[in-house]
């Protein structure tokens, strides 16, 4: 089983590196928006500390959405082109096929959010964060990927075709724009406000900066880790239904 996953794995990896859009989207795109928020819009916002270090945190949430549209695209091709049930032929168990497209979209975003932080500290990013701080952020990434990994397969078995596929993340990349990512919640209107308060993103994104801070509130980190592992659950069940009825 073990060997079978990580043959997936290095499979989705290679087809990754080996298209040029995926990498861009996945990798590049996240600087693009920080330095395009940070230089261009940054001092438009009032956030009471330097915008680099307000919008690091949502832009890392953004790096993780970033690179979903392909994940979809790559699962639902395997099954419109018959590739899964070649697997199934070859005795591939169903777990190994959807593990390898999560584990690929998780190490994926690792790197992503890695050149992100990188960028970031060379804009002038000063976080306070210590090393268990650090580790919270990590671990968050992952389980946040890991997360939003499985609900995009869901939705990219789930569509009719890549091209419908490649739309399917897109609810998820711009949910991030109408959170705390780019600009406090209380600086908003009615309406926009309560639904950016209340959907999962912005406790995520909170968390993310109270670790960066230093100063973790467990009013953010409970409602974040819900969240992941709600959506987790949820896309895990979605993906191996629709999966089982597909192939």
């Amino acid at each position: 089983m073990k060997s079978k996953s990580t043959v997936m794995v290095r499979r989705n990896l290679k087809h990754i590196a080996r298209n040029p859009t995926t990498v861009f989207n996945a990798v590049l795109m996240p600087i693009v928006v920080m330095l395009m928020f940070v230089y261009v819009f940054g001092d438009a916002f009032s956030v009471g500390v330097d915008y680099v270090d307000y919008a690091t945190p949502g832009l890392l949430l953004l790096a993780v959405c970033y690179g979903l549209g392909s994940v979809a695209v790559s699962v639902n091709s395997d099954a419109t082109k018959g590739i899964i049930n070649r697997f199934k032929v070859m005795d591939v168990p169903r777990s190994a096929v959807l593990t390898g497209h999560v584990v690929a979209s998780v190490l994926t975003n690792l790197l992503a959010v890695a050149a992100l932080i990188g960028v970031a500290f060379l804009l002038g990013f000063s976080p306070s964060a210590g090393f268990l701080d650090w580790l919270g952020v990590i671990g968050l990434v992952v389980l946040l990927s890991f997360a939003a990994g499985w609900l995009t397969i869901a939705m990219g078995l789930s569509a009719k075709s890549p091209e419908t596929a490649g739309l399917a993340s897109l609810p998820l990349v711009m949910l991030p724009f109408f959170s705390s990512a780019i600009s406090p919640t209380d600086k908003m209107g009615p309406g926009v406000r309560q639904f950016a308060e209340y959907q999962p993103f912005t406790p995520i994104i909170e968390t993310l900066r109270g670790l960066l801070n230093g100063a973790p509130a467990a009013g953010d980190v409970i409602p974040a880790l819900a969240w992941c592992v709600g959506i987790a659950l949820v896309g895990y069940l979605w993906a191996n239904s629709t999966f089982t009825k597909r192939a």
